[in-house]
């Protein structure tokens, strides 16, 4: 082989052993290979089999997988190999499989890909076993795997090396099959509910839909810059306006911040809209959707995370905001009108505010965010949010709060919900204080968006919509506490 300088032996015995199989008329790197039952069918099928019902019967089955133990005795051996459900003992007697069949199995290192046809039994020690009759190598693994105990453990290496993750880590592919399974539940109670799966654009000629920093991507053909989308919002509203009445896209979005523990510059949404319907309706909503998919991923809707018992059974609680403040605080924002009022308060309590932060709405938001967030473990809905600091949401009795939620679970926003503003002339208000927001310094201000004016002009219904973050989900269903274990291929640092 070529260039051999910069690897170990181990490596080094395994490339020689390509040509080993060419004296086989063995393909290293194998063909099509017809699989008839997975590790786990086995397990199900024949787990509670006597020895002498196998022995009766003797049911045959044909797997494929990653060869991650070998026990070489002589003329007999033992092999674990892994398929994507788990990993299943075979048996490999030189009577049984025949000569050349083992002598190729002699080349087989830890990591090769195989084919196994045989006979199901159990051993002395009551293991479900394959007794092989037909050996096949389908493809050479050229490094040695991590050991198992204290391999591939980082979680920097662990995401940039994915591929080697999955092999070796049973609780990386636990979360990789997870997280499917949780985003078809998903859209199984959605479709229930008569609602349509759409797809919108990613590239955007504006800058809305949540306040967030964009990527900025410049195609040549128009000769113009496009934002990656930070938000479906507006397209899927203007589909409410089309008549499409309840509308959900499951989607990439894209913000260009910061990354930690539960933050990644490319993440997934789920974003959902409903026609004739309000807050109280997305309530009603984001409970049944996450109730169902804990159930559907965990098998019960009381679920432990990082020790702490969530409980999605039980309804969430229902709190305002100015509520939340004030059990924490003793300040009622709802009673302060004055903006150098709020801002000493805000001094009182060690809250440096930014420039364009700059009314009793923008102190109240940070008043929130310092003191209540990192309490709401249990799931709760916090409603009423200042209207600053909610562009695109229907104002409530009290016109300085909107009819708005957030759900908090274990101190961390997991979904985001409205009653939709419909009103146009109320939405060019909002969009162009975001303006002056803009002018002030706040770089996650939205834009002017004069098409969803214009769209809004030939009347959406009134509606309710929900945004929930699925990779956050998906780390509370599946108990991990970095967001980078549940993505596949996260952001990551240069090494």
């Amino acid at each position: 082989m070529d260039n051999t300088q910069n690897l170990n032996d181990q490596e080094i015995v395994r490339r020689e052993k390509l040509e080993k199989y060419k004296a086989f008329k063995v393909d290293p790197y194998g063909k099509a290979f017809k699989v008839t039952h997975s590790a786990s069918q086995i397990k199900e099928l024949f787990a509670k089999k006597s020895p002498n019902s196998l022995e009766k019967n003797k049911p045959y089955v044909t797997v494929a997988g990653r060869i991650k133990a070998i026990r070489r005795m002589g003329k007999a051996s033992f092999m674990n190999v892994q398929d994507k459900t788990g990993n299943i003992q075979v048996y490999m007697g030189i009577d049984v499989v025949g000569k050349k069949a083992y002598e190729l199995f002699k080349l087989a290192d830890i990591g090769d890909i195989v084919g196994v046809y045989g006979r199901i039994m159990k051993t002395r020690s009551g293991e479900l076993t394959i007794r092989a009759e037909k050996y096949t190598h389908l493809t050479k693994c050229l490094h040695p795997l991590p050991e198992k105990f204290h391999g591939l453990t980082d979680v920097e290496e662990r995401s940039r090396r994915r591929y080697l993750d999955l092999i070796v880590n049973d609780e990386s592919r636990k979360v990789a099959f997870a997280r499917p399974k949780l985003i078809r539940s998903i859209q199984s109670y959605l479709d229930e509910q008569g609602f349509v799966e759409v797809e919108t654009a990613v590239l955007s000629p504006i800058l809305g839909g949540a306040n967030a920093r964009p990527f900025v991507a410049h195609m040549n053909a128009l000769d113009r810059d496009f934002y990656l989308r930070i938000a479906t919002e507006l397209n899927l509203k203007r589909l409410l306006v089309g008549g499409m009445e309840r509308v959900y896209e499951i989607g990439r979005l894209f913000r260009n911040e910061g990354m930690d523990a539960s933050h990644n510059p490319e993440f997934t949404t789920i974003e959902a809209y409903q026609a004739y319907s309000d807050l109280q309706g997305m309530r009603k909503l984001a409970e049944g959707m996450i109730r169902k998919a804990a159930k559907d991923v965990t098998g019960s809707d009381i679920v432990v995370y990082q020790g702490k018992t969530l409980d999605f059974h039980k309804p969430f609680r229902w709190v305002s905001m100015a509520d939340l403040i004030l059990e924490k605080t003793g300040v009622d924002f709802r009673k302060i009108y004055d903006f150098e009022e709020a801002r000493k308060l805000a001094e009182e309590k060690g809250i440096k505010l930014e420039k364009h932060k700059n009314t009793v709405g923008h102190v109240m938001n940070e008043f929130f965010e310092e003191f209540c967030e990192a309490d709401l473990i249990q799931p709760t809905f916090v409603y009423s949010y200042p209207i600053e600091v909610s562009p695109l949401t229907k104002k409530g009795k009290d016109p300085r709060f909107t009819e708005r939620f957030e759900l908090f679970v274990n101190g961390r926003e997991l979904a985001n919900a409205y009653t939709e503003l419909n009103d146009p002339f109320d939405q060019k208000e909002r969009f162009l204080a975001q303006l002056k927001a803009k002018e002030l310094g706040d770089e996650e201000a939205n834009e002017m968006d004069n098409d969803f004016i214009e769209a809004l002009e030939y009347g959406m219904p009134p509606a309710g919509g929900i945004g929930m973050g699925i990779d956050r989900l998906t780390m509370l269903l599946t108990d991990q506490e970095n967001i980078r274990e549940v993505i596949l291929f996260p952001m990551m640092k240069d090494r």
